[in-house]
């Protein structure tokens, strides 16, 4: 039997590194690149066995593999999925010799346009658990570093149980962090909600539940809105969400229509890093927040004061709440050219010439 080439002091030394995810999961990538560096391979990647995204770590070595796994659809076709009941009934550690046969691998699709093309040969993916859910750390080798032979299997498996910790733990400290966060935002008086890589609904303050009625709330544990076109803003941001990793979130403030009701404007937030568990899956913070003329502004004095019209009086409370344009055409049902033209009479009226100017003057009354 072929002695392992893995030298087990640099994969003891990683192993105690572990701790070092759980504080701050952006160093995955550079963990498990000391990992291939260890075990002689190219790059690695952390996959969940049943639901597989593209939000995931790996390293930069396999950055242009794995965007063409996410991006051709790969992750939904891909044949080494067919180990993971061996790691489900505990086997620590499965390899390609595991899933496919050598005739198998020359005629797969997905050998010969995900695997073979970028340089790779080889896989060995070592299997841990994150509270229920399986997950694998999956390590790629080129065919010049050859194929995992049994004594690196025994070597790779002593990952397995410090690779559970990790997870779990960090699964624990990520979901502290995002209950902190929300926790926070209701102490001062802000609606938020934290939404996880499939559009469902992790956690939300009691702020945000005071706020939810009939048009928005809850369902299903997932955000329900009423209105068609909030909706339909909502539910294009939610797929782009697994679909684009971590690319940064772009979605504009969305405005909430709820009958005779104040409209309710979405902001959405990044998650803050302590709480970005790849285990976990939060993906955004939803703040939630009425769209009102503020309680202390009298809305007659200003309308009498400047000499606004109804429709001036009805954007300036808006403008004077710092909401944005986009928001204040949302909240009225007016185009954003009929928005500038009304702005532009009320800086006339107001004596002022930007918006930051009008909100410190309303600020005022």
């Amino acid at each position: 039997m072929p002695k392992s080439r893995i030298d087990r002091a640099p994969l003891n030394a990683v192993c105690s590194r572990f701790g070092d995810v759980v504080i701050d999961p952006a160093v995955w990538p550079d963990l498990m690149s000391e990992v291939c560096l260890a075990v002689g391979a190219r790059g690695a990647i952390l996959l969940q066995a049943d639901q597989r995204t593209g939000d995931v770590p790996w390293t930069e070595s396999v950055a242009d593999v794995f965007r063409n796994y996410f991006a051709d659809g790969w992750h939904t076709r891909d044949i080494r999925a067919r180990g993971a009941p061996l790691l489900l009934k505990g086997q620590p550690v499965i390899t390609d010799e595991d899933v496919v046969t050598v005739e198998e691998r020359r005629r797969s699709p997905f050998y010969n346009e995900a695997v073979f093309p970028f340089g790779l040969e080889w896989f060995a993916a070592i299997g841990f658990n994150a509270g229920p859910a399986l997950w694998a750390l999956s390590i790629q080798r080129t065919s010049s570093e050859g194929p995992f032979e049994h004594a690196d299997r025994r070597l790779l498996a002593t990952l397995s149980r410090p690779l559970t910790e990790a997870a779990t733990l960090s699964t624990a400290l990520g979901r502290m962090a995002l209950q902190s966060v929300t926790d926070a935002l209701g102490a001062v008086d802000h609606a938020a909600a934290v939404i996880d890589r499939a559009g469902k609904v992790m956690d939300f303050n009691s702020r945000a539940g005071a706020l939810f009625d009939a048009h928005i709330n809850v369902r299903n544990g997932r955000l329900f809105i009423h209105d068609q076109l909030a909706r339909q803003n909502y539910d294009r941001w939610v797929e782009q969400l697994g679909a684009h990793g971590d690319a940064p979130l772009t979605q504009d403030p969305i405005v909430v229509r709820r009958g005779s009701r104040s409209p309710v404007v979405l902001r959405i937030l990044s998650i803050p890093p302590a709480a970005r568990s790849p285990f976990l899956g939060a993906r955004a913070l939803l703040t939630l927040s009425e769209v009102q003329a503020r309680k202390v502004l009298n809305v007659d004095l200003l309308k009498r004061v400047f000499g606004l019209t109804a429709a001036e009086t009805r954007l300036a409370a808006i403008v004077g709440q710092g909401l944005s344009l986009e928001v204040a055409s949302e909240t009225l049902g007016v185009s954003r050219d009929t928005v500038r033209n009304q702005l532009k009479s009320i800086f006339a009226k107001t004596s002022t010439h930007r918006q930051s100017e009008l909100v410190a003057l309303i600020a005022g009354l």
